[in-house]
């Protein structure tokens, strides 16, 4: 592409996909892209790449659908960005990763594009869609149960993962209640124990009793960072309320105590609950 072509390109407001390539291409230019650009690599981008995931996931959960588009936007230039490193290097580039993506849709749906019936239950689907993904990790030499499950996803999220997949092979309690009892029993092993434990002891208890609460979300078919996210939205709305009404009374949280907090607390519950 010629310069003039570049530059028409990108200044063309309806450049689409081939505009958004072309300006990171441009951004990354060695000689006459942007300083910042240049210097970064696939490790220093990766943190900015969770970080729109997670700008689109709020802008869902709010229903901000006036700000969807532009974080879906940020999120999209961030798989330009890792591609356009990736042609740099000879790994990659846009189109090859567009079309591993379709190929593997087109894999993986075999009831919509391939010979198989669609005549099948979600759940049926969804055992499907783990075999087939199943064969593919086998391709890669993927033996271990657990292996490829990201390192990089939420700890919480990653917990539910493995312990899905050592369910699949059998290792998981057939009970609910097993579950609670672990939850219990890390608690009392806490609670009870946490005077003689070295810091790193009660760390590693801590963890466990995260990992028992995880399983027991997932055995009750939940999403803990879902349920987590909406009870942190729960007590930033009632700590706002409590706020709220330590200014009507010329007060801040500081000049408050415990107990005045609390049942200005209890009146925010209540008055959610009423409404």
């Amino acid at each position: 592409m010629s310069p003039e072509e570049s530059d028409a390109l990108v200044h063309d407001p309806q450049g689409g996909m081939p505009r958004l390539i072309e300006i990171m291409r441009r951004l990354r230019d060695p000689e006459t892209g942007c300083p910042w650009d240049i210097e970064q690599d696939f490790a220093s981008i990766a943190p900015y790449t969770i970080e729109e995931a997670y700008e689109v996931a709020d802008a869902i959960a709010r229903e901000a659908w006036g700000e969807l588009e532009g974080e879906l936007g940020d999120l999209l230039l961030q798989t330009v960005y890792h591609t356009q490193m990736g042609a740099e290097a000879g790994l990659f580039d846009f189109e090859s990763v567009a079309n591993a993506i379709a190929d593997k849709m087109v894999a993986r749906h075999p009831h919509v594009f391939g010979e198989e019936s669609r005549e099948k239950s979600a759940e049926q689907q969804t055992r499907d869609w783990e075999a087939i993904k199943a064969a593919e990790r086998a391709k890669k030499a993927a033996h271990g149960v657990l292996d490829d499950v990201a390192l990089a996803l939420p700890a919480l999220t990653r917990a539910v993962k493995l312990q899905k997949r050592a369910a699949r092979v059998g290792f998981d309690w057939p009970e609910i209640g097993q579950v609670v009892d672990k939850i219990v029993e890390e608690a009392h092993e806490l609670a009870e124990a946490r005077a003689s434990m070295t810091e790193a002891e009660v760390f590693e208890e801590f963890g466990d009793m995260l990992f028992a609460i995880a399983n027991l979300a997932r055995h009750l078919n939940l999403d803990p960072e879902e349920a987590l996210r909406a009870t942190n939205a729960k007590f930033t709305r009632r700590f706002t309320a409590v706020e709220a009404a330590l200014r009507e009374r010329g007060k801040r949280p500081e000049d408050s105590d415990l107990a005045e907090m609390d049942a200005l607390w209890e009146a925010a519950k209540a008055a959610e609950r009423a409404s």
